[in-house]
């Protein structure tokens, strides 16, 4: 039996939610929350397999609710429910560690396989939100792909503030050292890199996702 939270701030929807659920005999329901405040309060003494979130509550948000729980429910998963199918919080909700969602207006039937198909290992989604997931992912393993140039810390901070376009003498202030030690610098930069000039050491630098 899959055992169901709710959180939900809209009398008349929360209801609709509980009598859903209780129309499968798969589905228990072990708590029913109308703030996400109470909610959080609540949940640590009644984990549930999944808790069903409100994403926009009246003071705490359903996107809070993850937040301050998620590391003392590891075995809880969080369904998010919005009335947008394209709602920015949704895909905001997801990075913040919920695992799908669920549109206001759904029918019974949907919301059952939503909750099966969650449980069972599934992210219930749009292709929009599952596009933008995919593009965060990306973005990751582009960060995770960066190359050891061999420079020291300091000479990826010197290297880092060239790229933004930034003078000598406005390195020099921003790192407390002199213009001259700037110019050191960066000469054993074109060294290790293996470039003859600036130009040659910040297209190293952004061949290599350091940018």
């Amino acid at each position: 039996m899959i055992s169901i939270s709710i959180i939900e701030d809209h009398d008349y929807y929360r209801a609709s939610l509980v009598n859903a659920i209780k129309e499968n005999d798969s589905f228990q329901i072990k708590g029913i929350y109308a703030t996400a405040e109470e909610a959080i309060e609540c949940l640590p003494g009644n984990t549930p397999d999944i808790v069903i979130v409100d994403i926009k509550l009246k003071n705490k948000s359903g996107i809070d609710v993850i937040l301050e729980t998620r590391n003392n429910h590891l075995n809880t998963q969080f369904l998010m429910c919005t009335g947008f199918q394209n709602d920015e919080k949704i895909f905001s909700a997801l990075k913040a560690g919920a695992a799908g969602y669920i549109i206001k207006g759904s029918t019974t039937a949907e919301i059952h396989d939503a909750l099966i198909d969650l449980y069972e290992g599934g992210s219930p989604m749009s292709p929009f939100i599952a596009r933008k997931v995919i593009g965060l992912l990306q973005n990751k393993d582009a960060c995770n792909k960066k190359v050891d140039l061999g420079l020291s810390v300091r000479e990826l901070e010197v290297l880092s503030l060239l790229s933004k376009g930034l003078l000598y003498k406005e390195i020099s202030d921003q790192l407390f050292i002199s213009p001259n030690t700037v110019k050191n610098h960066c000469k054993n930069i074109y060294r290790r890199l293996h470039v003859q000039n600036k130009i040659e050491a910040l297209n190293k630098f952004k061949e290599y996702n350091y940018n």
